[in-house]
């Protein structure tokens, strides 16, 4: 398995924000833009909810609950009926990463519809006094695997952090499993993002973002407005992925097979 490249130090580069009401429902924009051989930019609306994995249920009434919900077995083994926050602990112990994980903030897409992916799913691990740890970046694409990416964090002057890794996990059909990624997150009570830049032979192939603010949903009145204003979002973002792919390959981009599995598929 690969690892994040290190820094000295995993300074802390975000500071937990003070009073921020959780779970909060993030209204955020993604955002890919393709740079090589040729540019495709595309963007659109869904919605993501920033949770505390101590309690990421967004506790809605048992008959409501197919209108959105954050479920454990939908993240990293779906064969691991442990607690959320148990698995990502799992994950860094096996990573080796040292994090104590004390806090773990989860920025996600909810299953709705009887339905959950999430292509990247974003952990932000804290200490016991609310200093950033690392962060665990959580990607799935549409094969059913998983990898999990744990990236000691750096602060940089605009008050995000960033981290460097090899790429090691097959997620586009029109991307190889090489390059190195930069990835900055950045969450403060105005914003919560996380950019992702690939480079291949010294060169920027392509960047891809999601950002917005997060807004305190305390009251399940709240958390179902919200579900309702954007139904089936999980369902919507897997057929775009879809639509977007069968547009890059009516433009002729080379498919690139996919490698053979891993035993479990997953990293």
């Amino acid at each position: 398995m690969t690892s994040a490249r290190p820094y000295a130090t995993p300074t802390p580069g975000i500071t937990l924000p003070g009073g921020l009401g959780l779970p909060a429902a993030v209204r955020a924009e993604v955002t890919h833009q393709r740079l090589h051989p040729f540019r495709y930019w595309f963007a659109h609306r869904t919605t993501q909810w920033l949770v505390d994995l101590a309690d990421h249920d967004l506790g809605l009434p048992r008959g409501l609950r197919w209108l959105g919900n954050v479920r454990a077995r939908d993240h990293f083994d779906a064969d691991d009926d442990r607690p959320l926050l148990a698995k990502v602990h799992s994950v860094l112990t096996d990573h080796a990463t040292g994090w104590s994980g004390e806090r773990v903030l989860a920025l996600t897409g909810a299953r709705s519809f009887g339905h959950a992916f999430d292509p990247l799913t974003t952990y932000f691990c804290f200490t016991a006094d609310g200093a950033l740890e690392g962060v665990l970046a959580e990607v799935h694409n549409t094969y059913g695997q998983w990898h999990a990416y744990p990236l000691a964090v750096a602060p940089t002057r605009e008050s995000a952090a960033r981290a460097g890794t090899e790429k090691a996990f097959y997620v586009s059909p029109f991307f190889t499993v090489d390059g190195d990624y930069a990835i900055e997150v950045r969450l403060d009570a105005e914003s919560v993002a996380v950019r992702i830049t690939l480079t291949q032979d010294g060169e920027v192939v392509f960047t891809g973002a999601v950002r917005g603010r997060p807004v305190p949903a305390p009251r399940r009145r709240t958390r179902l407005r919200r579900l309702l204003t954007d139904p089936a979002s999980s369902r919507r973002v897997a057929l775009l992925i879809r639509l977007h792919g069968v547009r890059l390959w009516l433009r002729r981009l080379p498919v690139v097979p996919r490698p053979a599995p891993t035993p479990k598929g997953t990293r």
